[in-house]
């Protein structure tokens, strides 16, 4: 017995090959079609005949024989009368095919056929993809029902490994679109020639942090239909000579044809259009806010380089725009590769002590003069590219979903020098910003666990939250806030003003400290508006019962503007700049000896 993969010109098939021994084992591991010599050995046994072949609609063969030396199958394209059933869709019998035109001239790999049988041979949704075929020389009289039944079930298990097949070849086995490898594979032979060029555009069905949101929310099945739902839309959208490819996850990409100009505005417009409306997706309406890119690839491009990924780059910065879609764009593209550098770069500074380091800028209580306060704030030396900003930093890792080992970082390391502080005697707070991409009950339970491991009382600690974090919590929200300052922790609206507040929000927020945002405070030694801004918040601040700090003191005029408010506490460079931990005591020593001028001596404060 043996097996015979044969290919038609042009087939993708060329790692099979014809074996020439019945025990060949390397025949299994080569086979392209799993399974197939299996079911071909049972399905021959059950309707007795001397040879089965697999033909799929490409023109691909594969045969089996109990002859011991079958003939090669020549490389030319079976016989019409198998092609034919290949590509029907349907059963048939024939039994009798000695005078059927469709059959001669028989293949050297057959011989004179007399009966043959076929079976369609659908994918796992139903398409037919193939045909499993059985003959014999001789003509028959009739094909019973249990050897129709027989040979339905071998051509259903056939189905299962073309399948496999076409998964590991070139499908998505979720879209069924051509996969990534397809697309690349399609793409060489687009630009085959030195002067050649292909139009790409890409798809970016939703951001990645929601499109994960919509796995953990509603599961993989939910996301696998929203992305075929996208996939059949796109195709709407498509003509007849484009090619559709799954190259990620939630990423498709349409391969234009080499003589096809670029898309119109007017079309990447109406592909937009048609993607942002409204997907009835398993019963559960949903609106995908998609990013479409565009890219013209050279043959050039394609020796070391990778088209697909600067489409994805102008993909997703489209999602970002107003328009939806985005031409490729090097400087942007420079940019988010930067980003990917910066990120995992923070990743190894966080398991690394020495690139990361905490500074801390002073406050002071404006009616004593005293130095009551430190915000620890998170410096990154990075060994070539110099101090990076927090910035340039945080936004990525937020992004990127950093927040939390940041978070912890930056809370263990304060929190073990506050202990070394209140060790010394010196009972003085300190305020540490948090950001809400990372706020949750998880948080207060780390939070706890490190006041624990550092001893340290929390009536020493102040979490900074910035105005759009606070203004609008959810009751979850709400509730953390209440067990922080249960705790006996401070809490602070960081950058108030800078954002969209209302004073129902401001009465109802469990904070305890406001802190006017600089951009108000520069200037309010010279701005009679910035000055009354300033000075109608602190008031009204003062009478809901918070404590009011001013950032951005700057200079000696501002100070004494803001000594002349109802402000409790001043921050800024004319006060001190941030300063590494060891140089904290010194600095506290020489304030102590001479402090800046408070409201108890204001004969001191320049005129």
């Amino acid at each position: 017995m043996q097996t015979m993969p044969g290919h038609a010109p042009g087939s993708t098939l060329d790692e099979s090959r014809p074996t020439s021994t019945p025990n060949d084992a390397e025949s299994v591991h080569r086979f392209a079609v799993p399974g197939f010599d299996a079911v071909a050995r049972l399905v021959a046994r059950s309707l007795d005949v001397p040879l089965v072949t697999l033909v799929l609609g490409d023109g691909s063969a594969y045969w089996y024989s109990t002859t011991p030396n079958p003939p090669m199958l020549p490389a030319g394209a079976p016989a019409p009368g198998f092609l034919d059933a290949a590509r029907s869709g349907v059963a048939e019998v024939v039994l009798d095919a000695r005078e059927d035109a469709r059959f001669q001239p028989a293949p050297p790999a057959t011989g004179p056929v007399g009966f043959f049988a076929s079976e369609p041979v659908m994918t796992l949704n139903g398409h037919p993809v193939g045909a499993l075929c059985v003959m014999d020389r001789m003509p028959r009289q009739s094909l019973s029902t249990r050897e129709r039944t027989a040979l339905r079930d071998a051509a259903a298990l056939a189905g299962t490994g073309v399948v496999l097949r076409s998964y590991m070849g070139r499908t998505d086995p979720v879209s069924q679109l051509p996969h990534r490898g397809a697309f690349f594979e399609d793409l060489r032979g687009q630009l085959r020639n030195a002067h050649d060029t292909v139009w790409l555009a890409a798809i970016e069905v939703a951001p990645v942090e929601r499109f994960n949101a919509f796995i953990r929310a509603m599961g993989h099945v939910y996301a696998d239909a929203l992305v075929r739902a996208v996939a059949e839309r796109v195709q709407i959208w498509m003509s007849a000579d484009m090619c559709l490819y799954q190259v990620g996850t939630s990423r498709l990409a349409i391969m234009l044809p080499a003589a096809h100009e670029r898309p119109s505005d007017a079309q990447l417009h109406a592909l937009v259009r048609l993607l942002r409306e409204p997907f009835d997706c398993l019963g559960i309406p949903l609106t995908l806010r998609p990013g479409v890119g565009l890219l013209q690839v050279e043959s050039s491009e394609m020796r070391g380089g990778d088209p697909l990924r600067r489409v994805m780059s102008a993909s997703h910065a489209a999602q970002d725009s107003a328009s939806g879609w985005a031409m490729y764009e090097h400087d942007q593209d420079e940019r988010h590769r930067q980003d990917f550098f910066l990120v995992t770069e923070l990743a190894a500074a966080l398991t690394d002590r020495t690139e990361l380091d905490l500074y801390y800028q002073p406050r002071v209580d404006l009616e004593s003069g005293q130095c009551v306060a430190l915000e620890a704030l998170l410096r990154w030396h990075h060994p070539t590219l110099g101090e990076v900003l927090p910035s340039r930093f945080v936004p990525l890792a937020e992004r990127a979903g950093l927040m939390r080992a940041l978070t912890e970082w930056v809370l263990d390391h304060g929190l073990a020098r506050l202990a070394v502080w209140q060790a010394q005697g010196l009972a003085i707070k300190l305020s540490f910003n948090v950001s809400g991409a990372d706020f949750d009950a998880d948080f207060l339970e780390r939070l706890e666990t490190l006041l624990a491991r550092h001893s340290v009382d929390p009536g020493l600690l102040e979490l900074e939250f910035t105005e759009s974090t606070l203004m609008h919590p959810c009751d979850a929200t709400l509730q953390h806030l209440m067990r922080i300052r249960a705790m006996g922790i401070g809490i602070a609206i960081d950058d108030f003003g800078t954002g969209y507040s209302n004073l129902a929000s401001l009465r109802e927020m469990p904070a305890t400290t406001l802190k006017i945002d600089q951009s108000l405070v520069r200037s309010i030694d010279g701005s009679r508006g910035d000055a009354a801004t300033v000075r109608s918040v602190t008031a009204l601040a003062r009478e809901l019962g918070f404590r009011v700090v001013v950032e951005g003191v700057e200079n000696a005029s501002v100070y004494a503007a803001v000594l002349d408010m109802a402000c409790d506490e001043a921050q800024g460079f004319h006060i001190a700049r941030p300063m590494p931990a060891a140089a904290v005591t010194p600095w506290l020593q020489a304030y102590a000896a001479a402090p800046f001028p408070s409201r108890r001596d204001r004969s001191d404060l320049p005129r």
